[in-house]
């Protein structure tokens, strides 16, 4: 059982003074996430060089195992070059719904015990423990919250300590797989001292490149570099990679709530019984609602539809969902919702349409179908939309009054 953690206002127990407690933060990454999830679905599969991603030519990598990482293959690379370097590998096109049917228990494993947590992502959790060294070991604590989540779930995951958020992430990077790393306040700079450049998070392949040519290949050597020669290559974003590089950060924990949502709804002037009539225009609020989410750069894990009849009568269904921000996969199941709700004939009032369970990992969505050039289509959409108008652009279906 973990500890409950009391959170206080600083001052120091048993003493009247005031103090500043030490800063504590943990970040837990779970290991090769959703092929972990493959492997308990199939414990068959475990041990042999696994794919999880997109099978066709255009497809990617979204994760893979372990044994398939030795032989070079990576997460994002293209699924064709993955075969050549790894061509026994099973390539598995991934069930999004259970992956963030694991993710919801992991998320409540965490809430259930810590003051407080940041979902940063479908698989990463970031934990402020500041102040918690007062009635606790805040390592021991950690490696029971982390023991809690493998048993319960039956998934590795990794965890680093410290005293930003920068240096956590780090130090699970350096522990995985399958491990934790608590690097002590006063030690950041001495951990990251003989770490590769490339391994700094911001510094991409074009900036690591350049700071090679300079000879700086660790990020001990980058940290005591000349000021003024790294802003002339890098400019005013030298500064902060340098103090990054001695481990200071200063990044907050943003607290998570899932009990976000947006919505829409509409009244008609006069009862509408008409049932293509009625998809159009659900089709065309859950559009709306879903550019909010994007806008906000979140994700929707719960969609409900609503029905109000003549007499006042109200029906809701929802529905839980793999997080999505995308129109054409919320469509499908608010059609579903209202197809269990609507009665034919039955003539309807107020139609209306909710996202919820929203959280700000929009880079986690729908990542076995070209993520990146279906994220660009639709901000390309909100953005002529934006420009000129919401009746710019319009789904077929509308126009058609089909779904």
């Amino acid at each position: 059982m973990i500890p409950a953690v009391i959170r206080t206002s600083g001052a120091n127990l048993g003493n009247s003074t005031l103090s500043v407690p030490l800063p504590y933060i943990a970040h837990f990454d779970l290991d090769a996430f959703f092929v972990e999830v493959e492997i308990l679905k199939n414990p068959s599969l475990r041990g042999q060089p696994l794919i999880v991603g997109g099978s066709s030519a255009r497809g990617v990598v979204t994760t893979c195992s372990y044994e398939a990482r030795v032989f070079g293959v990576r997460s994002a690379m293209p699924m064709g070059k993955a075969l050549q370097l790894c061509p026994q590998a099973l390539v598995l096109p991934g069930a999004r719904h259970d992956y963030s049917h694991y993710s919801r228990q992991v998320t409540d494993i965490i809430a259930a015990a810590a003051p407080l947590f940041e979902k940063a992502s479908i698989d990463e959790f970031y934990v402020d423990l500041t102040g918690m060294d007062r009635f606790h070991d805040v390592y021991a604590w950690t490696i029971q919250l982390r023991e809690s989540i493998t048993r319960q779930t039956g998934l590795p995951i990794s965890f680093g300590l410290s005293s930003n958020k920068l240096v956590a992430k780090m130090a699970t990077n350096e522990a995985k797989p399958n491990g934790y790393l608590y690097i002590p306040h006063g030690q950041e700079a001495a951990f990251l001292a003989p770490l590769p450049i490339g391994r700094m998070p911001g510094v991409g392949p074009h900036a690591e490149r350049r700071l090679l040519e300079l000879g700086i290949t660790t990020l001990g050597e980058l940290s005591c570099y000349p000021s003024q020669a790294l802003s002339s290559l890098l400019g005013c974003w030298a500064e902060e990679l340098r103090r990054r590089a001695c481990g200071h950060h200063e990044g907050e924990v943003k607290p998570y709530h899932v009990a976000k949502s947006v919505s829409t709804e509409h009244t008609f002037e006069a009862n509408i019984s008409d049932a293509d009539f009625l998809l159009s225009e659900l089709l065309r609020m859950t559009e709306k609602i879903a550019a909010q989410v994007r806008a906000r750069n979140l994700m929707a894990g719960c969609i409900a539809v609503k029905l109000r009849h003549p007499s006042f009568e109200t029906a809701t269904r929802q529905l839980s969902i793999p997080y999505t921000f995308f129109d054409d996969e919320l469509i499908p199941f608010a059609r579903e919702l209202f197809l269990k709700l609507y009665q034919p004939g039955t003539p309807v009032r107020l139609l209306g349409v909710r996202l919820s369970e929203l959280t700000a990992q929009a880079q986690q969505t729908n990542l076995f179908s070209d993520p990146l050039r279906k994220s660009g289509l639709y901000r390309a959409i909100d953005d002529v939309r934006a420009r000129f108008g919401k009746d710019a652009l319009t789904r077929g279906g509308t126009l058609q009054g089909k779904v």
